[in-house]
């Protein structure tokens, strides 16, 4: 866990930062990913709001439920990582379709697929943070 947590908290951050900057158009047009101001590929990358947020809200209830020592934070850290690796492999998959490689996008993509992948089973055999006298009722 010593290092899945602060990769975890850097991502869901990660993630709430890149949606405000996109809000409020932030990113300058030259760091932007191609044909950022076709609507269909502005379409495709708000598509990925409601899978990115889900990602950061279960990231970081997961990292709050180890603070409290609750063993649910394995049901969330495992939600948060299989959906940052879809989330990752969704965008490398769309960019490589079309043939388009930008090195920082898919280096960011990248990082999304496969830091889950070297955390998962860590995190499933990890049981630093549970109580024994845990109450199925209580979070």
């Amino acid at each position: 866990m010593k290092y899945v947590k602060p990769l975890m908290l850097i991502t869901d951050i990660g993630f709430i930062l890149y949606w405000f900057v996109t809000l409020f158009h932030l990113i300058p047009e030259e760091a932007a990913f191609k044909d950022y101001h076709n609507p269909v590929i502005v379409a495709w990358n708000w598509s990925f709001l409601p899978l990115d947020i889900l990602i950061s809200i279960s990231g970081l209830i997961s990292l709050y439920l180890h603070k409290k020592k609750r063993p649910l934070w394995k049901n969330a850290a495992l939600i948060s990582l299989v959906l940052t690796f879809c989330s990752g492999l969704q965008a490398i998959a769309f960019w490589a379709f079309r043939g388009d490689f930008d090195p920082v996008w898919w280096s960011f993509n990248l990082f999304l697929m496969i830091y889950p992948l070297c955390f998962i089973r860590i995190v499933m055999t990890d049981n630093t943070a549970t109580k024994d006298h845990f109450q199925a009722g209580r979070l």
